[in-house]
């Protein structure tokens, strides 16, 4: 049995799996916003809940916003700030009496998507995530790979490849560097692009639904959001060469994405043919969860 834990910003999930993947339990609880502490010890007590549930001691896997540093083991780069500079992997295996494996949540979805998902098979399967942020993992054989410093996949904060004029004036991201691929992509520059072509102040998934029932602005909108998407995945392809890419996060629902960037993506991969796949999760918001449990 695995235990899989996605360690978010409002709420901790838990999903215990079986040897064939099948999930046996699952919990959910509001994560305590700000308070280290009590977010180990919240963690320490669902899984002890969960195994006295199934009746078996489980390895333990955690997907957590930001990584672990290699130089000091502290945890760095989350927007869950209480955890920065703190020992998590260590706490997290004194209050539980085992070791414990942690990843990034891009990573932990990727794998869950390389094991039993969309790129179940594949050799080489690169998890996007498009959302609040843009995430990115590699899976390889089936096993993450994290890399010398601990930030493999980490595509969302190179730049643009080909950014322009046609692209507007470059923004600050979080990270302290400017015209970050994640500063182009994620749902808020969607809005704001519509906006800065004179439309509405819409969400993402409003702008989606509009193009769908026919508003040319949105459909422009999002043919520029496509395009963007087909660079800098092409850049990823030129790079890593994966067999497959899977997108996660709210705007991977966005169907057309799967028509149309591949063929948007053509021009830029440097390759007389192209067979990586753009495809959509299978297990969708439960990646991040089951790709922790499978971190075993």
């Amino acid at each position: 049995m695995r235990i899989g834990i996605d360690l978010g910003g409002t709420k901790t999930e838990l999903v215990v799996l079986d040897e064939f993947g099948a999930v046996r339990m699952r919990d959910r609880r509001p994560t305590p916003g700000g308070d280290y502490l009590a977010t180990v010890t919240q963690i320490a007590a669902m899984v002890r809940d969960a195994e006295i549930a199934v009746n078996v001691r489980c390895s333990v896997g955690v997907g957590t916003p930001g990584s672990i540093s290699p130089r000091d083991g502290l945890m760095r780069n989350a927007n869950s700030t209480c955890l920065n500079r703190r020992a998590l992997k260590q706490d997290l295996e004194s209050a539980l009496a085992r070791e414990v494996r942690l990843a990034n949540d891009a990573n932990c979805f990727t794998l869950s998507e390389a094991v039993d998902g969309a790129g179940s098979g594949a050799q080489v399967v690169f998890g996007v995530i498009l959302g609040t942020g843009v995430g990115g993992g590699i899976a390889i054989a089936g096993r993450v790979l994290a890399g010398a410093n601990g930030v493999a996949g980490e595509w969302g904060h190179n730049p643009l490849p080909g950014a322009g004029n046609g692209d507007g004036q470059a923004q600050p991201c979080y990270c302290g560097r400017t015209g970050c691929i994640e500063t182009w992509l994620f749902g808020p520059a969607l809005t704001a692009d519509h906006v800065r072509h004179g439309g509405a102040h819409m969400s993402a998934a409003d702008i989606a639904e509009a193009a769908m029932a026919g508003n040319t602005d949105c459909v422009a909108s999002l043919q520029r959001y496509e395009e963007r998407l087909a660079r800098a995945l092409a850049g990823v392809i030129n790079l890593l060469d994966p067999d497959v890419i899977v997108l996660g996060g709210g705007l991977s629902r966005l169907e057309r994405l799967y028509r149309t960037v591949p063929e948007l993506w053509r021009p830029h991969v440097f390759s007389d043919s192209i067979v990586t796949r753009l495809l959509p999760p299978v297990h969708g918001d439960a990646s991040g969860v089951r790709g922790a449990a499978w971190l075993w």
